[in-house]
């Protein structure tokens, strides 16, 4: 095909070439008015002249046309995996791409769009329109064709920025009636204060026009704590208490319908970081040593400790007879803190505290029913321990995770892990502690005991207990058999690591996750779930690993260190995976925890209605009843039309797109041509001009 072109590159600016016009047209105007000879000679040789210096050209194309590029973009996102969906979105592309190779001069370019995890910000069909069409000009765009179940969360909001001037058909999967329910989320807490309740906003949703209340269950780290009646449609508000550090995992579901779309989106997850504002912790010191000063230096220097100190200045030894109100300057509220306010502190601290009648023993039956309801006890035991007067003769000694044998060991020995102490969060990986005898000071008392119920993490001389953990109710104690670690403390010899081990032991008797000595662990890293188990025990068992869908998996665990049996499971689905021994269970969430894609499944033509029709397309459903079966549009090749689609055909537009394979340029004003024509005009004008001159008339 060959085309021809007038084209002009002028010698001087635009502005100049008009500005010499306007100056001829002026002298030309003036010339007739005066009725000068030769004006008209004269003019044409002015019009040549600027002709000459526009410099126009005859150019001739040689183009061979190119195929009309129409896309086919197919939505492969999670909601189109639901019911017949998938199986119609086969048949309408298969359907497609036979009809539109039928009209010829087309080049079909099918752009599959929503297989990455991508899916966490919704279903972005645009998005990959414009990468795929990325290298095509827009001119050659004759329509793009969408197989979607229009749920579509990058919508352009106007025709205009689509980047291209061709028509928009929409082919809607799914089909009429559709019924879903599903949980939205309004409000979410991120973060939470342990031991004060956090609040999730919510509602529940139902496409029917009318629906009774159903019933919303709550569970948190997979235990149910409460049932709530859902009106659908109305707001909610669920108030979940924060019971520990680190991740708090709650799940809401609601019962599914029977001819429900999926029960995807009838659950939603919440994970809520579970933070300490304030550790309160209440000191009880009893005879004055050198390391009183150590437990209340250690205490103070973190900020997040609120320190009560209640220390006791009379050794036993001194009893004098002298009333106990009379011994404090200023009253002390013993009353307040072992009664009304003693579930308020979150560690209870006894260092060197002998029985000395201070304290009513109504009082430590207070401590042994607030240990028993989730509380935490350290006791850290001096020589009166062993003695009659010492802690183990209370009521404390019935919840006391070792029974002092009446004897003292005192001389030097090197504390060291213990066999299940080398498996426990605790004491594992102490600094110096894989040496033997372990890299620390010597301590040069130590009280002897047996261990009644819990697990020895230190051993001292002859491999006694020294440092013993247990459980009681739903609290925990802890029972340091020595009133030496100030050696730690104040390097003697070296020192040891009294500060990592303290601050381990505060985080084990506040329930902290991660020094658990049975837990159960999943950490999500895309779509792998590595699973940790940390247990006391010779073996682990393995864990069943429960996918969203129900499908379930055995995964054995490989020892990866003391006390730590590890494995790796790949997640094929996005959803909340959970995951047993038999014993203990977690929760583990693969991508969103609530993906945008499954907020809203109900398939409709509405939402990309407007930008089809607006660029001339049109959005209709293919489903032919609830099944996989489809009814496609006729497709058929248009010219230029405000309109390409009707009730039964959709149309492309033909854009009559075509490639330049040669050049010819033959200009008109400038060479042989011109010259001739300039000059020719300039000589005319002057013969004309002086033939009176050369040839006088002469009277005959």
């Amino acid at each position: 095909m060959t085309q021809f072109d007038l084209s002009f590159t002028p010698l001087l600016p635009w502005p100049v070439l008009i500005g010499l016009s306007l100056i001829a047209l002026l002298v030309f105007g003036l010339g007739l008015y005066a009725r000068r000879r030769g004006v008209l000679l004269r003019g044409l040789g002015l019009a040549l002249l600027l002709l000459a210096l526009s410099d126009p050209a005859l150019v001739r194309e040689d183009r061979t046309s190119l195929k009309d590029v129409v896309a086919v973009v197919v939505d492969k996102s999670g909601s189109q995996t639901i019911g017949e969906r998938p199986a119609q979105t086969d048949k309408a592309r298969a359907g497609l791409e036979k009809a539109l190779t039928g009209l010829g001069n087309v080049e079909v370019r099918v752009i599959e769009s929503g297989r990455t995890d991508a899916e966490a910000d919704g279903t972005r069909l645009f998005a990959a329109l414009n990468a795929g069409l990325a290298d095509v000009p827009s001119e050659r765009v004759g329509a793009v064709f969408m197989i979607t179940d229009g749920i579509v969360h990058d919508i352009p909001v106007d025709a205009e920025t689509l980047g291209f001037k061709a028509p928009l058909h929409a082919l809607i999967t799914g089909h009429e009636g559709e019924r879903d329910r599903r949980i939205e989320l309004l409000e979410a807490p991120r973060f939470g204060i342990v031991g004060k309740e956090q609040t999730i906003e919510l509602r529940v949703i139902d496409s029917a026009a009318k629906s009774d209340p159903v019933t919303l269950r709550v569970r948190r780290d997979g235990n149910p704590v409460a049932t709530v009646l859902a009106t659908p449609g109305e707001r909610l508000r669920v108030p979940v208490g924060i019971e520990h550090g680190g991740q708090n995992v709650v799940e809401l579901e609601v019962d599914a319908l029977p001819d429900e779309l999926t029960a995807i989106n009838n659950k939603a997850v919440v994970t809520i970081e579970g933070v300490r504002d304030k550790l309160k912790v209440l000191l009880v010191s009893g005879e004055p040593h050198a390391g009183e000063r150590m437990w209340r230096n250690i205490l103070k220097s973190d900020a997040n400790v609120d320190l009560v100190h209640f220390t006791i200045l009379r050794p036993p030894e001194k009893q004098d007879g002298t009333p106990i109100n009379e011994l404090s300057l200023i009253a002390f509220p013993t009353a307040d803190l072992f009664g009304r306010k003693i579930s308020e502190f979150d560690l209870i601290v006894f260092d060197r505290y002998s029985n000395q009648s201070v304290l009513p023993l109504i009082y430590f039956e207070n401590i042994v029913h607030y240990v028993r309801e989730g509380g935490a006890l350290l006791l850290a035991a001096g020589p009166d321990f062993a003695r009659p007067e010492g802690l183990f003769f209370s009521p404390l000694g019935r919840i006391a995770p070792a029974r002092p044998d009446g004897s003292l060991t005192e001389h030097a020995f090197r504390a060291a892990i213990s066999d299940e102490g080398a498996k426990h969060p605790v004491t594992r990986g102490l600094p110096g502690g894989d040496q033997s005898p372990p890299a620390w000071s010597p301590w040069f008392r130590q009280v002897n005991a047996e261990v009644a119920r819990g697990t020895s993490v230190l051993s001292g001389a002859d491999k006694k207990p020294l440092l013993v953990l247990s459980r009681e109710g739903k609290g925990r104690i802890a029972l340091l058999l020595s009133d030496q670690m100030w050696l730690w403390a104040r390097g003697f010899e070296g020192g040891g690591p009294h500060l990592d081990l303290l601050r381990r032991l505060a985080h084990w008797l506040m329930k902290e996750p991660e020094l658990e000595e049975e837990a159960l662990r999943a950490n999500v890293r895309g779509r792998r779930i590595e699973i940790e188990r940390q247990s006391l025990l010779p073996a682990t068992p393995p864990v069943t690993v429960t996918a969203p869908s129900g499908a379930t998996e055995n995964v054995g665990l490989t020892p990866a260190e003391p006390g730590l049996s590890r494995a790796t499971v790949d997640a094929q689905e996005l959803g909340l995976y959970r995951l047993s021994d038999g014993v203990l269970s977690v929760l583990a969430n693969v991508g969103p925890e609530n993906p945008r894609e499954f907020q809203e499944v109900v398939s409709t033509p509405d939402k990309l209605r407007p930008l089809a029709e607006a660029t001339g397309g049109t959005a209709r459903r293919i489903g032919d009843g609830a099944g996989g079966d489809i009814a496609l549009p006729r497709v058929v090749a248009m010219r230029d039309s405000p309109v390409y689609g009707g009730s039964d055909y959709a149309a492309i537009k033909r854009t009559g797109a075509s490639e330049v394979k040669g050049v010819g340029v033959l200009p008109l004003a400038i060479g042989f041509l011109g010259l001739a024509a300039l000059l020719g005009s300039v000589a005319a004008a002057w013969l004309f001009e002086g033939r009176k001159r050369f040839w006088p008339s002469s009277k005959i």
